[in-house]
């Protein structure tokens, strides 16, 4: 087959030619030529009809125009609508392409679904371009996500941690309730005393049954204080920041903590407001 190659270029050419002759063939008796649709509908006859070359010829108008038609969308609608638009074309052309599954659906559908994947990407780059030339948009300037920059705002954030926790002594103090009876208290009682010696936060533990605490044999057995600091359920180990300026108590949270989470939520509650660090 590759031997003849080189004739497919004139048998073409051929055939062209041939269906312009008969096309000229064809013209009436008046002396006039036929129009250029008629000289298209002989070459189709050829290449559609003879040689089957549709999908690559486009032999179907029909089909074409209604091709030109799914892309056009009318003037002034507004975008909402657009999208949904879009949207029903695009499933109308897989429904279509599922239940007859014709080269020239498949094309239809692989074709347009290809303009919307291009119409979101081009949204995604303008979208990065805009956050970019924009610091008011761009969230990793206050978080980053590059490892270099995660790097570095850990290093600051343990280091305002590090600050609040030692600042705590001179306003707050710590309600910590626990039960002799609770196997989590006795491993979180060791973590709260390392955080009190380690930052001089005074630390009251409170007995909810009345047993001792070997972590902190200074307690006091609880008489309402539970309650009294905004807890619920008597639910244990549970932290409580008081605030000795208000006095209002500020509930950290129940349940075994490692000591950077404890840190982490006594920072959170004293030093950022609600929606402006997450």
């Amino acid at each position: 087959m590759r031997k003849f190659g080189y004739l497919i270029p004139a048998i073409l050419a051929l055939g062209f030619q041939t269906a312009a002759s008969m096309a000229v063939a064809a013209q009436d008796a008046s002396g006039i030529l036929p129009s250029g649709s008629t000289v298209r509908s002989a070459r189709d006859a050829f290449y559609c009809g003879e040689r089957r070359l549709g999908s690559w010829f486009y032999c179907d108008p029909e089909k074409a125009r209604d091709a030109e038609k799914a892309k056009l969308l009318p003037p002034g609608m507004p975008a909402t609508k657009q999208l949904a638009a879009i949207s029903e074309q695009l499933d109308e052309l897989k429904a279509k392409a599922i239940l007859d599954p014709t080269t020239e659906n498949l094309i239809a559908y692989m074709h347009y679904q290809r303009e919307q994947l291009d119409r979101a990407s081009t949204f995604a780059d303008v979208w990065g371009r805009a956050v970019w030339q924009n610091p008011d948009l761009d969230y990793t300037l206050e978080r980053p996500i590059n490892s270099l920059g995660k790097q570095t705002w850990m290093a600051d954030r343990k280091a305002q941690k590090a600050s609040t926790m030692k600042s705590l002594s001179q306003r707050y103090g710590v309600f910590y309730f626990y039960s002799s009876a609770c196997s989590a208290c006795r491993v979180f009682s060791p973590i709260i005393r390392s955080i009190s010696d380690r930052y001089g936060l005074e630390v009251l533990a409170v007995s909810m049954d009345g047993g001792p605490n070997e972590t902190f044999p200074r307690y006091a057995v609880n008489t309402g204080q539970y309650e009294r600091m905004g807890l619920t359920g008597n639910q244990v180990p549970a932290l409580v920041l008081f605030d000795t300026q208000t006095k209002q108590p500020i509930p950290i949270g129940y349940g075994l903590m490692a000591a950077d989470d404890v840190m982490d939520r006594i920072f959170t509650l004293t030093r950022t407001e609600p929606g402006k660090d997450y």
